[in-house]
């Protein structure tokens, strides 16, 4: 006969804010992609490519280098966050998220108000993940400074004396 081995609950491991925030520029870079992906499912966009154009813009190597840099921000931002000091890393992180925000909501512009539900949904995601980062990057666990941190000799004295 089996004896039950008494259950735990999982454990809950501290996630270091770098890998969060590396996991949010991806998950944000994932979409992006999906979203360019299923725009060519739109009545006419293929056409409108084919003819020059990406709503109202026409297509031009400044707007392609602009396209470029919209996304290559964002690619860098998931290598930045894994390895930028916490300091430069916190501060790059709020002001990309920061800048990022206007640029996600400028992605409605030239879109009709039949496709509203799907510009809407995707830019309140891509919002959420923005201000993800940012929520990250603001609460970066600090620590004291290294003066204001007892020595071991004063720990150890501490605890003779208790």
């Amino acid at each position: 006969m089996r004896t039950r081995q008494p259950t735990t609950a999982p454990e809950d491991q501290r996630i270091p804010v770098q890998a969060k925030l590396a996991a949010a520029w991806t998950s944000l870079m994932f979409f992006y992609i999906y979203i360019d992906y299923f725009h060519l499912y739109q009545p006419g966009a293929i056409d409108q490519i084919r003819g020059g154009g990406i709503f109202e813009f026409t297509i031009t190597p400044t707007l392609m280098t602009v396209f470029v840099a919209v996304i290559g921000i964002p690619a860098l931002m998931v290598m930045l966050s894994m390895t930028l000091p916490a300091r430069v890393n916190r501060t790059a992180n709020l002001a990309v998220a920061t800048l990022y925000m206007p640029v996600t909501v400028f992605n409605a512009a030239g879109a009709s108000w039949d496709w509203a539900l799907y510009y809407g949904f995707h830019i309140a995601i891509e919002l959420l993940l923005l201000a993800f980062i940012l929520r990250s990057a603001w609460i970066w666990p600090r620590t004291a400074p290294a003066a204001a941190l007892p020595t071991r000799r004063e720990s150890d004295r501490a605890q003779q004396q208790a």
